[in-house]
């Protein structure tokens, strides 16, 4: 498999094994199917697995911290998140620190390569139809970052609980800008890289959403980038494999992708495999999140890395069908 500087960090493979799928999040499979999923992904050459809490409530993290009993292969290398919500700023460290702490038992392992703020970072005093409740949840602002959660990162490299730490930039898109460009930005990022350019559920600005726009200064930024919603939640590919609603986002999403599937029927390929190739031909895009759940999925997502780049006129094929 190909590799990629992730900015300036290390080497990682064009693939990261994301935790949603192996953590349940993606439809059913059992923990055995998940556990060899990800043992085959490591042997397929995948370097960086994505880990979470939020993952099947920890499932995803012991999947990992089961599948490399007698130790993890020394190329390999982890990521895992935390949720702050609204934290008050002097709770942030407590908060990190405890969750990082978990993390690493549940891994089996003694530090982590990136740890990264799940959820979103919003503009102080940001004026939103989002029910207050909701947003506690899943936002912390921006003064709350920049001096509460920022400190809390560097304190844990300097410790060497974690090498790096990183943002999921899907929040409004002067946010994302803002974070990149500061004077101490993340080493990395996860953004949309997906046909669509969709954040689907995880939209909440309610902004025309403008993922490369965060992609390139990332890269201008030296700032690495892991592309993450390839399939968009399920609406690039056949069949959503879990019940949606007629009025979600990735039904929405499926919907307005119709012509994109019959390019992908034209090609001889899955609509999956598809959506893949065309997130790993994004400029700026150094490794493509997985949202795979057991082996065979996996092993459609390695044909499509398997195969050429996709050219410039397919790209622009793909691109006038969905955007018309």
């Amino acid at each position: 498999m190909q590799r990629r500087k992730l900015g300036r960090l290390f080497d990682v493979s064009r693939y990261t094994l994301g935790g949603g799928g192996i953590g349940q999040v993606w439809g059913a499979t059992s923990r055995e199917e998940a556990i060899k999923t990800v043992q085959d992904a490591h042997e397929a050459g995948i370097t960086l697995f994505d880990m979470a809490p939020l993952y099947g409530n920890g499932e995803a993290e012991k999947v990992m911290g089961l599948a490399f009993p007698t130790g993890y292969p020394h190329t390999l290398r982890l990521t895992t998140k935390c949720m702050l919500g609204g934290a008050n700023g002097t709770d942030v460290e407590r908060i990190l620190t405890a969750s990082l702490q978990e993390s690493l038992k549940l891994l089996k392992r003694d530090y982590i390569d990136v740890f990264i703020l799940h959820g979103y970072v919003v503009p102080d005093n940001w004026h939103t139809t989002l029910p207050p409740k909701f947003l506690s949840k899943v936002a912390v602002t921006l003064s709350t970052f920049n001096d509460f959660v920022i400190p809390a990162f560097e304190k844990l490299k300097k410790s060497g609980r974690i090498k790096a730490w990183g943002v999921t930039a899907a929040s409004t898109q002067v946010t994302n800008l803002k974070i990149i460009n500061s004077e101490s930005p993340p080493d990395v990022v996860q953004c949309m890289a997906n046909v669509l350019d969709s954040a689907g559920s995880m939209e909440i600005s309610g902004e025309r959403a403008e993922p490369r726009a965060v992609i390139k200064q990332a890269k201008d930024q030296s700032v690495g980038v892991m592309g993450i919603r390839a399939v968009a939640a399920g609406a690039l590919t056949d069949t959503i494999d879990r019940p949606v609603a007629a009025d979600s986002s990735e039904q929405y999403d499926y919907d307005r992708a119709a012509r994109f599937r019959l390019i992908a029927a034209d090609m001889g390929a899955s609509p999956a495999q598809l959506a893949h190739r065309y997130a790993l031909s994004m400029p700026g895009v150094e490794t493509v999140v997985l949202g795979v759940k057991n082996r065979e999925e996996l092993v459609d997502c390695l044909l499509a890395e398997a195969a050429p780049a996709l050219e410039a006129s397919v790209v622009q094929r793909i691109d006038t069908a969905v955007r018309n």
